[in-house]
């Protein structure tokens, strides 16, 4: 049994006054008999209530659940107590659900409509007409929709975000909340901008929620979304259904022979039983195209999805996967988003992934039906260089110095159309720049645009973007380290996995390869089902999750213990695997104050 987070994140004070004790108990009885009697859901799971509760009492939360724990209901449910309690008032309020994908969103759409009834949820989005828009804002403005869904691009329009100010907004809600930090520079800048709207619209109540975040991308959520005090849960890490297996490779050859030999046995059933379609995830587009091909001479009905291929491609073969017409699709990380099909039974990497922060959230498309399912990773250690290469953005000075010269020429605010006119300067260019520069805090966006703080220092502007960007590297390289150290660890997988996102497992899974052969060295498991040792060395005197101090790398968390070393997670420097003789003996950590 894993031990979950539910993390105060007490950085800033709360702006949302305590309820009492008689308010808060009525309050739980509202959002219990909501659940049961509205969304059928008379047994919540471990903090799903706890973040309804936050969220109806006006604090802002954050919730790190796989697919299919029930994040959604956490909003839904709050938003529609909050709406039972304003009901007698002509403003009963309507939650704002913020979504990067439009099948999730019309399916959403979908869900909420045919359970609460027709126009309760709304959506602007450009699968709609242009009649089905002002249809839709009329509809949210009138106080008869709850919910309005729209995609991150459309709050970066001025006019829109304007419309939305004059509704009473009873909750803003970020769905897949990580692509603010993983993914937003290059997947959807536009989510970078979801802090200052928030402002814009009031600072409602915000709900950020995630299936897959480690410590690092949880505290540049809540600092890119400006979250005041936020209820921060961390739950249903650990999938003990799915089985996980690494096999190692020396050359590039042998992997994707194994690779294009593994699947079609995966799929017939004639390994581990498991008969079932499934995925294969590449680095690279053309990959996805060789693998299908191949497994497609092999007897499969095999396709490749990635960013390259058409809307009208990606589509079709997303049709096809979710009514079981495809056997197994090879995909880019594209493929991945909204995908909740319940019986898909493995996932294999051809690749590794870059963070296990991606490698999570793809392994755990598996066996949502909670039936036994299989993640295994091809690995080869000289793909770790690819994964560095992609990982690596390095600040351009002088582009960041164009820039600055542009808005401080300036004599006023100028917005991102004049800007990068100026500059000549794209805009998905000019936003990954504006996010550099917005870090150091000397350049602010707001409704009128873009401006420069006036006692600001050019070149030192410039150094101190360089220096975030550098230790967001250096981050960024730790994390690939993470993965190395979960593709060639000897010990419990499931351990190292869920403790990268800081969950504790006391003992080993028993469903992986670690601990299978750690069984079949000793003869067979033990009683208790647990296959490995315990990773307690260390633990006494650095407790996993608790607080310390390097000398020279300042302060971390402590992530893992594993025989002699430690894994502290530095808020500077990243994931560090230290030995713990030398710690001890070296006086290297001390603990930090609670």
């Amino acid at each position: 049994m894993t031990k979950a987070i539910e993390d105060p994140a007490v950085d800033s004070p709360s702006t949302a006054t305590p309820p009492t004790d008689a308010e808060a108990q009525e309050t739980t009885a509202v959002l219990r008999r909501i659940a049961a009697e509205t969304f059928d859901l008379p047994h919540l799971r471990e903090g799903q209530l706890a973040g309804m509760a936050a969220l109806a009492a006006g604090r802002d939360v954050l919730a790190v659940m796989p697919t299919g724990y029930g994040k959604s209901a956490v909003y839904q449910i709050a938003a529609l107590a909050i709406r039972q309690v304003n009901a007698a008032t002509d403003r009963p309020g309507v939650a704002v659900v913020v979504s990067p994908l439009i099948a999730l969103q019309e399916d959403q759409l979908d869900g909420l409509n045919t359970r609460l009834g027709p126009q309760t949820a709304v959506a602007i989005n450009s699968h709609h007409s242009a009649a089905e828009l002002e249809e839709a804002w009329q509809t949210a403005e009138s106080g008869e929709a709850a919910f309005l869904f729209l995609a991150p691009e459309q709050l970066a329009k001025d006019s829109t975000v304007d419309r939305l100010a004059a509704l009473n907004i009873a909750l803003f809600v970020v769905d897949e909340a990580h692509c603010v930090s993983s993914w937003g520079h290059d997947f959807r800048p536009d989510y970078l901008g979801l802090g200052a709207v928030h402002s814009r619209l009031g600072n409602p109540p915000i709900a950020a929620l995630t299936a897959t975040a480690a410590r690092p991308v949880r505290e540049e959520i809540r600092k890119r979304l400006q979250m005041k005090d936020p209820l921060v849960l961390v739950h249903g890490f650990d999938r003990p259904n799915i089985r996980l297996e690494v096999i190692r490779h020396q050359e590039d050859k042998a992997k994707r022979r194994a690779v294009v030999e593994q699947v079609p046995a995966l799929v017939s059933g004639s390994v581990r039983g498991l008969t079932g379609p499934g995925l294969v995830y590449a680095a690279k587009r053309k990959d996805t195209e060789k693998y299908a091909e191949k497994l497609v001479k092999r007897g499969l009905r095999a396709e490749a999805y990635h960013a390259g291929r058409s809307k009208e491609d990606r589509e079709r073969v997303y049709g096809l996967f979710m009514d079981d017409q495809l056997d197994v699709v090879v995909a880019t990380t594209a493929f991945g988003m909204g995908i909740d099909k319940p019986n898909v039974r493995f996932v294999v990497h051809a690749d590794i992934t870059e963070s296990l922060d991606s490698y999570y959230q793809e392994i755990g498309r598996a066996g949502r039906d909670g039936e036994p399912a299989l993640a295994v990773l091809h690995y080869r250690s000289e793909d770790l260089g690819l994964r560095r290469f992609f990982g690596t953005h390095s600040p351009d000075e002088d582009s960041l110095l164009a820039v600055l010269s542009t808005l401080r020429r300036s004599k006023g605010p100028l917005t991102k159309a004049a800007l990068s006119e100026a500059t000549g300067f794209s805009p998905r260019r000019l936003t990954g720049l504006l996010n550099q520069l917005q870090e150091t805090r000397a350049v602010k966006i707001g409704k009128r645009g873009v401006k420069l703080d006036a006692g600001a220092k050019l070149p030192d502007v410039v150094a101190a973007a360089v220096e975030l960007a550098e230790a967001r590297q250096r981050m960024d390289h730790s994390r690939i380290e993470m993965v190395r150290g979960y593709a060639e660890t000897d010990s419990c997988r499931r351990q190292y996995l869920v403790g990268y996102f800081g969950e504790d497992l006391p003992e080993g899974c028993g469903n992986c390869d670690s601990c299978t052969d750690a069984a079949a060295a000793r003869g067979g498991a033990d009683d208790d089902g647990a296959t490995a040792p315990d990773s307690s060395d260390g633990s006494e005197l650095f407790p996993l999750q608790s607080g310390v101090v390097h000398k020279e790398w300042g302060p971390g968390l402590v992530m893992r213990h594993e025989d002699d070393v430690i894994t502290v997670l530095f808020e500077q420097e990243g994931y560090k695997t230290l030995s713990l003789p030398a710690v001890v003996e070296h006086g290297l950590l001390t603990r930090s104050r609670e």
